[in-house]
């Protein structure tokens, strides 16, 4: 799991990083990431702002704000962040679908699905997958054998997608059951990994 205080020793460092070079914007991204792996979303938006202040060029790379827009909630900035950062990574099924995620909570399913953007090369078996069944074009067991063929990589992907994908449509039971089960059974050194642990936490699921 998690080490907490491992997190909060890198946070301190990073701060003091900060402290010497207040001007760095690579110094806030990654705080900003320990930030939201602490589970602290509000500061974490606030470092990857930051740094799109200092440097408005890396506007469009900041995935990891769509990330925690959706956390807060914040789900038409989070799309937005995502179709930005799909203009200079156009074949990234994992951002697509993060787009997906954020509409279907502020537009709804239906509105999510007929707007859901095409993509054709990412190379990533399980990816591909998941991009699939988000199309409505496989099933839940098909994205389970995909993520079984890429060992527990592949598996991981295939529980923390299965989960977010239930969410959207508000079946709670099975989405905390593949998140919780990704969390317990597939710790990987991964920042979704950590994102699908503050996804627990967040939401209380033991």
């Amino acid at each position: 799991m998690i080490n907490q205080q491992d997190l909060e020793n890198k946070l301190n460092r990073y701060n003091q990083v900060i402290g010497f070079y207040p001007n760095d914007p690579k110094a806030y991204i990654r705080r900003g990431m320990v930030n939201f792996k602490l589970a602290k979303i509000e500061e974490s938006i606030q470092d990857f702002d930051e740094a799109e202040r200092l440097e408005p060029a890396v506007s469009p790379y900041l995935w990891q704000r769509g990330l925690s827009y959706y956390y807060a909630e914040r789900f038409e900035e989070g799309a937005k962040q995502f179709e930005l950062d799909l203009s200079v990574n156009p074949q990234d099924v994992e951002e697509t679908v993060w787009r997906y995620l954020c509409l279907a909570r502020c537009q709804g399913i239906v509105e999510a699905r007929n707007s859901l953007l095409a993509v054709e090369n990412d190379p990533r078996l399980i990816m591909s997958s998941v991009y699939e069944l988000y199309a409505g074009n496989c099933t839940t067991d098909e994205v389970m054998a995909a993520g079984q063929q890429q060992g527990k990589r592949g598996q991981f992907y295939s529980y923390l997608y299965l989960g977010l994908y239930y969410e959207a449509q508000s079946n709670v039971e099975l989405a905390r059951n593949y998140i919780v089960q990704a969390v317990n059974d597939y710790q990987l050194d991964d920042y979704m990994w950590n994102l699908a642990s503050v996804h627990q936490k967040l939401r209380g699921w033991v």
